[in-house]
């Protein structure tokens, strides 16, 4: 069964994709950046991007009928090899018990004022 989930972004419609993709016993939670979608703007300090778009996968898990707990992968985009510091702290609180395996990669967002970008891999066995 596949079942695809939407944060209502227009950037999904735009790309045609989807926020998470469930299939079977995995979701597969899209690279998700810094913006508050209520307000569509894109805070400028990387702390507040990486709280936003951990909060977007959060709650993207939970209308999936995932936990944050059953997240077993994780990769994080920056775009500056100086910002990890200011990430880690945040990552680190949200993963502390989880510990999942993770990658942290320094590379170009397609918007300048994206900072970081965060996808997951979550796994739930039936």
């Amino acid at each position: 069964m596949r079942k695809l989930i939407s944060t209502g972004s227009p950037f999904e419609e735009a790309a045609g994709y989807s926020r998470a993709v469930v299939q079977g016993d995995f979701c597969f939670v899209a690279g998700t950046t810094g913006y508050d979608y209520e307000s569509m703007q894109m805070p400028k300090r990387v702390e507040e991007q990486t709280q936003n778009a951990l909060l977007t996968i959060e709650r993207t898990l939970t209308e999936a009928g995932f936990k944050l707990s059953d997240i077993v992968r994780v990769q994080y985009y920056i775009t500056d090899a100086s910002d990890a510091g200011r990430v880690f702290p945040i990552v680190g609180e949200f993963f502390a018990d989880i510990r999942p395996a993770a990658t942290m990669l320094v590379t170009g967002l397609i918007r300048p004022e994206m900072r970081v970008e965060i996808e997951a891999t979550a796994y739930r066995p039936s």
